[in-house]
Order: structure tokens, then sequence, then C-alpha cells
């Protein structure tokens, strides 16, 4: 019985952990920060977790498989102040159907380099150009985790990035109700635990 309440209990504060995690976060991003390109490639990190980048060149030329397989289910795509830029800080992880299916048709649908060139030509609207994009960068243990693994990927690929590159994944946005929920959870737990204690105590 002991045992079921240590394990009840830790639960309660992994949810309230959650919880704290969820909420600290939207209360520092209530909107995303709109910040430019060159901006945010002279900083050291991202000034906030949720922001919308105005101003980048994305090479999708550049994209790599997040997946690791032929399940295409992101890309991660280099951004950067200039259209010419071979060295890349901001990085950006797309799930747009539009990106995917281009780059799956560029990469592995096509036979020869013309046919390459054609579509690009065809869908320079799409592939080429600004862009503005929102999202969020890595703001957990595990995101963090995950950004180390892209870097040591990039490395691999021989792709050159600065020592404290920007991850970024576009259209993702801090939870609204989820650390609300996960405190309510915690919350009705502890309290049905501190009355199962004190009717135990009554004789």
């Amino acid at each position: 019985m002991n045992r079921f309440r240590a394990t009840f209990i830790a639960i309660c504060l992994v949810l309230v952990w959650l919880a704290y995690n969820d909420i600290s976060l939207l209360l520092r991003n209530p909107e995303p920060l709109v910040i430019t390109i060159n901006e945010l490639e002279s900083l050291e990190k991202a000034p906030r977790e949720w922001m919308t980048v105005t101003g980048g060149y994305p090479d999708f030329l550049q994209a790599i498989n997040m997946t690791g397989s032929m399940d295409f289910e992101a890309f991660l795509v280099p951004l950067s102040s200039s259209p010419d830029s071979v060295s890349y800080k901001i990085w950006f992880e797309t799930r747009d159907p539009q990106i995917l299916e281009a780059l799956t048709t560029y990469h592995f649908l096509l036979d020869t380099e013309q046919q390459r060139q054609d579509f690009l030509e065809e869908n320079s609207h799409l592939m080429f150009g600004q862009r503005h994009l929102t999202g969020m960068t890595a703001a957990e243990l595990v995101a963090n985790s995950n950004q180390k693994k892209l870097v040591s990927l990039l490395d691999e690929l021989g792709i050159e990035t600065p020592d404290t590159p920007i991850f970024i994944s576009e259209a993702k946005e801090p939870a609204i109700w989820r650390g609300v929920l996960f405190a309510l959870i915690a919350l009705v737990g502890l309290m049905k635990l501190a009355r199962d204690l004190r009717t135990k105590k009554k004789p």
C-alpha cells in the first residue's frame, strides 16, 4: 500500500512539473515574438520560444529528411538572411504538405537533371523566395536532447553550422489548456490522497 502511495505521489508530482512547464511557457509567450532573420542570426540563442521570423530565405534543396526513411513526415530546412548563404545558423522543421510533396518529387521521382530543373522552374513560387516562419524553438529537456542529435547529424553530413544553431518547429504553438489540465488532475489526485490518509487516521 505504501508503495502504491509513493507511486501515486510521484505521478502527481510529474503532472505538477509538466503543468508548470506548460503554463510558464504560455506566460512567457502570450503571442509570437516578431523578429527579423538578421536579428536572430546575430543572437547567441533565441530570445523567446515562440517566434515569427521574417525576411528569411529557405534553402529547400539542402533540406534533410527527418525520418531517415521513405516515409516523409518532416524535413529540416536551413533558413538564412541571404539566398546565397552557405553557413546556416537557423534551421526549421516543416511538415507543410506542399513542401513535403515537392521535395519528395524533386529528390526521388525525377530521373534526369533536366527534369529537376524544369520542376524547379515550374515550382519557383514554392521553392524560392522569402518565407515568413512562425514556430517554436526547443524548450524542454527532451527537445534539447533532440537538438544535440540534430547538431551531430549536421556535422556528420558535413554541413557548416555555427556553434549554437537555432532549431524551430514550424507552425508549433504553446499548448493553451494542457498545463491547466495537468494541474487539475494533479490537484484532484493529491486531494484524494490527503482525504484517504485523514480517513485512515480516524478511529
